[in-house]
């Protein structure tokens, strides 16, 4: 072999290394971008995941607060609702009450509740009071009951209220008092009762 054909042969010898080496170092550089390429795509999964599992969070926390402001606003509504309807059955029984007071029954109450309170004072000194509304009614309720009576200066829309002094205690069978209480302790139980 000549020294030609020996650089010749060098050349191509070294050629072949040289291209063998790009290939390998070709394929080595595209692995490395293959792997670099999956692990961003994976990340970015991940951050994308993240991400909308954050706003999901969030937006599920703006809906619960929506919801939860829309719930106070509803019993808001819902309890002025319940006064204003409170209010207008009230007056309704306060005109049933005026209504009952003209009637004749009305006066055979009053006779039972004296009586009761007689009879529950039994030897001990009550003071029974008719509403300023009743004083006509007073003399006429003294002689059926056999009890002294005594017209109050308020007016407490009907019935009686009693006290017995030596025991400090009040009866107070006012239509009043009953109305205030049953109002104070009314509530809606939001239905009808299944019989």
């Amino acid at each position: 072999m000549t020294i030609d054909e020996k650089l010749q042969h060098f050349y191509e010898v070294s050629l072949d290394e040289a291209r063998e080496d790009a290939a390998q170092a070709i394929q080595e550089h595209k692995e490395h971008l293959a792997r670099t390429l999956e692990d961003h795509k994976q990340t970015s999964r991940q951050n994308a995941e993240a991400e909308i599992k954050a706003e999901t969070g969030h937006v599920r926390r703006e809906v619960n607060k929506a919801l939860s402001a829309e719930q106070i606003t509803l019993r808001r509504d819902l309890s002025r609702k319940q006064e204003e309807l409170k209010g207008t059955l009230f007056a309704e029984v306060k005109t049933k009450v005026q209504q009952f007071i003209t009637t004749a029954e009305y006066d055979e109450y009053l006779c039972r509740r004296i009586n009761e309170a007689v009879k529950f004072a039994g030897d001990d000194e009550i003071q029974i009071y008719l509403s300023s509304s009743d004083k006509s009614k007073a003399n006429d309720l003294a002689q059926k009951t056999g009890t002294p009576l005594q017209v109050s200066k308020e007016d407490f829309i009907g019935g009686i209220r009693a006290e017995i002094p030596h025991k400090n205690i009040l009866i107070d069978n006012s239509f009043s008092a009953n109305l205030a209480s049953m109002c104070r302790e009314f509530k809606f139980d939001g239905g009808l009762k299944n019989e």
